[in-house]
C-alpha cells in the first residue's frame, strides 16, 4: 500500500483552522481595536519596548511562530483545495508550490525569530 502524506497536511490545516477561528478574531480585536482605543488595556501595552520584550522571550517566540506557521499552512491548504473546487487542475507542482511556500515561510520566520 502506498503511504500518503495527506494526514500531516490535514492536521496542520485543522490546527490552523481552529487557531484562526478561535484565536484569530481575538488577536485582531485586541491588537487592532481594544488596545489602540484603550478599551481593555492602556495603549502603552503595545509599545515598541513591550512588544520587543514579548518577541525576545522564548515563549513569545514559540507563540508567534505557532500562530504564523499554522495560519500559513491553513491558508495554503484552503487555497489549494479551493482551486480544485473551482475546477482548476492542481497537480503535484501546485501542491509542492503551496505547501513549499508555507514551509519556506515558516522556516524563514523561525530563522528570524531565533536571530532576534
Amino acid at each position: 500500500m502506498k503511504r500518503s502524506n495527506e494526514p500531516l497536511f490535514w492536521s496542520l490545516f485543522g490546527a490552523g483552522g481552529v487557531l484562526s477561528a478561535l484565536i484569530g478574531p481575538v488577536l485582531i480585536f485586541i491588537t487592532g481595536i481594544a488596545v489602540p482605543l484603550g478599551f481593555l488595556l492602556p495603549p502603552e501595552t503595545l509599545s515598541y519596548t513591550n512588544v520587543l520584550a514579548f518577541v525576545q522571550h522564548p515563549l513569545g517566540k514559540l507563540a508567534l511562530l505557532t500562530v504564523i506557521a499554522l495560519f500559513l499552512f491553513h491558508g495554503c491548504h484552503r487555497m489549494l483545495h479551493s482551486l480544485h473546487d473551482l475546477g482548476v487542475q492542481t497537480g503535484r507542482r501546485a501542491t509542492f508550490g503551496f505547501y513549499g511556500f508555507a514551509t519556506l515561510a515558516t522556516v524563514v520566520t523561525a530563522g528570524l525569530l531565533l536571530g532576534f
